[in-house]
């Protein structure tokens, strides 16, 4: 049988009416390579909008996380904690500079890192003296972790806290936006993010010289000399001034997009939280998340499908669907380092589905997306 002609996608772009007026201001401009006067203000009006005083726009954000370990000195044969359940953009940076990470599991009330099992690592560490290097805290599906007992445990080794909070633009925790209050914080730009340049990333913090440094790395590391001298290793990593207008324009709409990837969350739920065998992911009562993406568990002997056969029967009605991302200790990559419990991130990743979560989904889509579940529920149970 044929698929429909409209595919639903995961999360696709959503471009709102102000990105092609920065657009064409850059290219009126002739400012189209890295750095120009849209790259300075996106900078600008990104840290204001989140609460901070400095930012850098990057290509990516696993490049701000690089430059980010990279300032705190992270070198070969260091430890750099990170959560397991993240995406792997958010730790092969620590791999990039010849450290080790130490993946530490999930707490079920938010999905993030556990503080519990943080404190308890980090004491051992303490004990054997070999503390890490840096923490990376993840926020999830939108979701922020628990930021200030994260902070609050670090701050007793003097180990810095970097928030990769990449998937959680607009999630807000206890009043602050997602990341704030981390030695530096972590966004992406990615296509499938609630706010895209196409591809790009930034790197914020209340501390100047941290930020002028990343600036100074993502350029090459060229020396304030006439000609090209270089001291350092560097990277090209700065956004282009034409995906910078972009943001800007994006920028306009986030409070926007944050409410309809909410209101996608609750009609979601509204229509399937009664199904046996479907739970909702939480929303932990510290913070407001941006439901990023709409995540389900489904328990296999009471739903009557399981994540993966969920995914595929979606996909036949050109709908896309995919798994909650798999543990980092699971990865082929990453199985010999060190995991700190790990059965709660295992469990979430076996019974985890994420469904499409657009923010220009019609409640027409929704509906297609919510009956196709339940009439798979309907012929695995009648079967």
């Amino acid at each position: 049988m044929a698929k429909p002609d409209k595919r639903i996608y995961l999360s696709p772009p959503h471009l709102g009416v102000d990105e092609r007026h920065y657009l064409e201001e850059a290219l009126q401009s002739n400012y189209i390579a890295p750095l120009g006067p849209q790259v300075d203000a996106f900078e600008n009006e990104f840290a204001e909008t989140v609460g901070v005083r400095y930012a850098a726009a990057l290509s990516s954000g696993t490049a701000a996380v690089h430059l980010a370990l990279r300032i705190a000195g992270v070198t070969t044969g260091d430890e750099v904690i990170s959560q397991t359940l993240t995406f792997v953009g958010g730790v092969n940076p620590i791999k990039y500079l010849g450290a080790s990470p130490v993946f530490i599991d999930s707490e079920r009330s938010s999905w993030n890192m556990d503080p519990d099992l943080l404190a308890d690592y980090l004491m051992s560490s303490s004990k054997t003296g070999r503390l890490p290097k840096a923490v990376i805290s993840t926020d999830i599906y939108g979701q922020c972790a628990d930021l200030d007992r994260i902070l609050g445990i670090c701050d007793q080794y003097e180990v810095p806290v970097i928030s990769d909070s990449a998937e959680a633009l607009g999630a807000l925790y206890k009043g602050r936006h997602a990341g704030v209050g981390a030695k530096a914080s972590v966004y992406s730009f990615n296509g499938n993010k609630i706010l895209t340049t196409s591809g790009g990333g930034m790197l914020v913090s209340d501390d100047k010289e941290l930020i002028d440094k990343a600036r100074f790395l993502s350029q090459q590391a060229r020396d304030p000399a006439l000609y090209y001298e270089h001291s350092e290793v560097g990277f090209n990593y700065r956004m282009s001034n034409v995906l910078a207008a972009i943001g800007r324009g994006q920028l306009k709409v986030l409070n926007d997009r944050v409410s309809r990837k909410r209101e996608i969350f609750e009609e979601y739920r509204a229509a399937l939280s009664g199904m046996p065998g479907v739970e909702f992911m939480p929303e932990a009562s510290y913070g407001t998340s941006t439901r990023w993406l709409t995540v389900l568990l489904i328990e296999e002997d009471k739903f009557g499908a399981g994540p993966l056969e969920i995914v595929e029967k979606l996909e036949q009605s050109n709908i896309e669907a995919r798994p909650v991302w798999k543990p980092m200790h699971l990865q082929p990559l990453y199985k010999e380092n060190h995991i700190v419990g790990g059965r709660v991130s295992e469990d979430l990743f076996n019974r985890g589905i994420c469904l499409p979560s657009g923010t220009a989904m019609t409640s027409v889509d929704i509906k297609r997306v919510i009956d196709a579940i339940i009439k798979m529920h309907k012929d695995n149970i009648n079967g």
